[in-house]
């Protein structure tokens, strides 16, 4: 399972989704999604804006876990 740390690394650097979207220029509702881990699929750019945005790395925002939710 893939495990989305967005929403906690905003939290950490006291970011709001409209700040994000301002930063990286991404839709409000691609944020958004991310943010609510609600986004079923995810654009390479739409990552490296991310990254870039926020000064972390893909493997910081998206991680692997072993744990299945469906088991």
């Amino acid at each position: 399972m893939i495990v989305n740390r967005l929403s906690e690394i905003m939290g950490r650097k006291r970011l709001s989704r409209r700040d994000v979207v301002r930063g990286t220029g991404l839709a409000i509702n691609t944020v958004g999604g991310l943010y609510n881990g609600t986004a079923k699929r995810v654009d390479l750019e739409t990552l490296d804006k991310l990254c870039f945005f926020l000064g972390v790395t893909v493997g910081e925002i998206l991680e692997h876990s072993e744990e299945n939710v469906d088991a």
